[in-house]
């Protein structure tokens, strides 16, 4: 599918003044290059760190991102429009991260906590879901809506809650004392905008999940922050909680994208903890649905959430990306009344934000949508052929 349409959102709003770092899949070197957008040109940086993991442990990344001069350069314009026609013969961009650990963090917002509750209760069924979501949403939202996790009314609400026969596994991350942090995907699994993303054939409940990421180095410092759909099985994940993997890690079920907007002057972490995350679907059908999932409501701080992924108990020495959760959970009726909003092939999901442009993907099944084939050997060869390998590269 050609979404050409989208080329003017990609990028964003204030481009210009951003320090965007993004991949570039160039057919002529067989690989990946890492790169600068500037303007109307991107700037190839592959000759001064060979990943985007090693180049954010750099002091001098924005340094790099801004002024490097490459030793060559393609046009924004034709690499956008490879991406989004779709024509993987011609350079294009991919996933702006390479060799980071692929980290979420779920049920961070109290909405989403509760869809979660729901799936539960319904054993994975859409049909009971609209029942169950009547029956529980008054008793419980208004109590735990403001609640900080791990506080102690937490732990008087959360006595509350078992007494009433209430209490779930995602309420006990929701406002426990520690979130759920888990791993999304393999390394260099992630796809990036203009890619397909897939969902199991077999699910028959299961939505787009729109988020800020933030690109975090070995250190545990925040260095960027970027767009991410957590694609989800709902009914997988809904009939046990040890179906988390196979409802989250599947074949194009991670994307990210379209660049990481480096934290600088600009854009510091504080401005990426107010973003405002827009999602629209659009349907061959003819269908559409928008929702926003505003980040300065979520129920853990961004930080909170880095901290409880890295640290003594946890390191990362090419680094992690972490997606924080999402507030947006869909549950209008598609077709059919009381069972809600499921994919369909052929979707559009565009994920966007004016501080860090669009993450556009088409939905496909995994196993309809392009195999993964390019894994950390296949970097490494391709590096090493490219005399990239050779010891630190220098400016």
């Amino acid at each position: 599918m050609n979404l050409s349409f989208y080329s003017q959102r990609v990028l964003p709003d204030d481009a210009a003044r951003s320090t965007l770092v993004a991949r570039i899949f160039d057919p002529a070197c067989g690989g990946p290059c890492v790169a600068a957008v500037r303007g109307t040109t991107v700037v190839d940086l592959t000759g001064v760190e060979p990943t985007v993991s090693g180049l954010l442990e750099r002091t001098d990344a924005v340094h790099i991102a801004r002024t490097h001069e490459g030793a060559r350069s393609w046009q924004l314009s034709d690499l956008l429009d490879a991406t989004l026609a779709g024509d993987r013969t011609r350079p294009h961009f991919l996933s702006p991260v390479d060799l980071q650990v692929l980290k979420a963090a779920g049920v961070t917002f109290v909405r989403s906590m509760l869809e979660r509750v729901i799936e539960e209760r319904a054993d994975g069924d859409l049909r009971r879901a609209e029942e169950i979501r009547a029956k529980l949403g008054s008793v419980i939202e208004g109590r735990i809506s403001q609640v900080r996790p791990g506080s102690a009314e937490a732990r008087r609400i959360k006595k509350v809650l078992v007494a009433e026969g209430l209490w779930s596994q995602y309420l006990e991350v929701g406002i426990g004392p520690d979130p759920e942090i888990f791993t999304k995907a393999p390394v260099l699994s992630a796809v990036g905008t203009g890619a397909e993303i897939g969902v199991l054939e077999r699910s028959t409940w299961n939505n787009p999940e729109p988020e800020l990421v933030l690109a975090v180095t070995s250190r545990g410092v925040p260095a960027a922050a970027t767009l991410g759909n957590d694609v989800n099985l709902r009914d997988f994940e809904g009939r046990s909680a040890l179906l988390l993997t196979e409802a989250k890690d599947n074949n194009a079920s991670c994307a990210i994208g379209p660049f990481l907007r480096l934290f600088d002057d600009e854009f510091t972490l504080d401005d990426a903890r107010n973003v405002e995350i827009g999602l629209e679907i659009t349907g061959t059908d003819g269908y559409r649905l928008n929702g926003i999932n505003p980040v300065s409501e979520i129920s853990r701080d961004v930080r909170e959430l880095v901290d409880h992924a890295h640290g003594s108990h946890h390191q990362y020495p090419d680094g992690f990306v972490l997606f924080t959760g999402t507030l947006f959970a869909p549950t209008e009726d598609r077709d059919v009344p009381c069972q809600g909003f499921t994919h369909k092939p052929g979707d559009v999901v565009c994920i966007s934000s004016p501080a860090l442009g669009a993450l556009i993907n088409v939905v496909s099944t995994a196993e309809a949508a392009p195999d993964w084939t390019f894994g950390i050997r296949a970097l490494m060869t391709n590096l090493a052929a490219r005399g990239l390998l050779g010891g630190n590269p220098q400016a």
